[in-house]
């Protein structure tokens, strides 16, 4: 639970610096973007992964290119199931995506898959892990 919320503060981290970047996504208060990122995160959850499946073949011939366009129908859907939250049109909810995958890829190296914050290595140190013959590398 606490990853989730943890990522959905990262998203709702997002989805402000794009109503600060890109014209046309506002908010009504800081409560609707708090939700905004929490539905955001559940659509991402259930129904992102249905509609990547359907669209696999566009997907394979646009080279991936066409996840930009779910992305951004994910965020219009929030904007359509949420009062409060406006997107003015798709190229706005497209870049909107754009600035939540680049703020959620930018903080993803500092959590770990259970949800936790994890320091920073020290860049002078080398960790050496034995491998499975034996030797360290």
């Amino acid at each position: 639970m606490t990853g989730f919320l943890l990522r959905a503060a990262i998203v709702a981290l997002g989805l402000w610096l794009a109503s600060m970047i890109v014209p046309g996504v506002t908010f009504a208060s800081p409560g609707v973007l708090v939700a905004a990122a929490l539905l955001l995160g559940f659509i991402n959850a259930f129904i992102r992964p249905i509609l990547v499946i359907l669209t696999f073949p566009i997907t394979i011939v646009t080279l991936g290119l066409f996840l930009l366009i779910i992305n951004g129908l994910m965020v219009e859907l929030v904007a359509h199931l949420l009062p409060g939250f406006t997107v003015n049109g798709f190229w706005a909810a497209l870049f909107t995506s754009i600035v939540v995958s680049l703020t959620s890829w930018a903080t993803s190296k500092y959590i770990n898959a259970q949800g936790r914050v994890e320091p920073m290595p020290d860049p002078r140190t080398i960790e050496l892990r034995r491998g499975p013959d034996g030797r360290y590398g």
